[in-house]
């Protein structure tokens, strides 16, 4: 079949339109997976209809779910916590477990010093703890 008229066919059958309702985004967000579930076996036409509706469900969700960013402290606390770590094992990256302690209870600042080392302690931008 012609692609043109293959796609056609497509939106006729799932219409995209922007997203208004979770409902809505459900909906397409089904339809998302069972055309990623057959990813190797679809045609371009198909392809560029999973291409439109993923841009579609990503402006709902970016407008729908405001994702607000990490506190430094908050962001420390996660990457700590990912890595299995304890207020102790950062000794090298503050000064003392005072230190650490303090910043940790929001009573002290990070230095940029402190930026620079818990970037290089856990591998991320320094931007993470601004």
């Amino acid at each position: 079949m012609n692609p043109v008229m293959e796609y056609r066919q497509l939106i006729a059958e799932v219409p995209p339109k922007i997203i208004h309702t979770e409902e809505e985004n459900r909906y397409y967000l089904k339809k998302l997976e069972q055309l990623n579930g057959r990813w190797t076996e679809l045609t371009q036409a198909e392809r560029d209809l999973h291409d439109t509706l993923e841009v579609l469900v990503e402006d709902f969700e970016k407008k729908t779910y405001k994702i607000r960013a990490a506190t430094p402290i908050k962001a420390i606390k996660e990457l700590m916590a990912a890595n299995d770590l304890k207020q102790k094992d950062l000794i090298g990256v503050f000064e003392t477990a005072s230190v650490a302690s303090e910043v940790l209870m929001g009573k002290r600042a990070l230095t940029t010093g402190h930026i620079r080392r818990l970037s290089k302690r856990f591998n991320v931008s320094p931007a993470i703890f601004l």
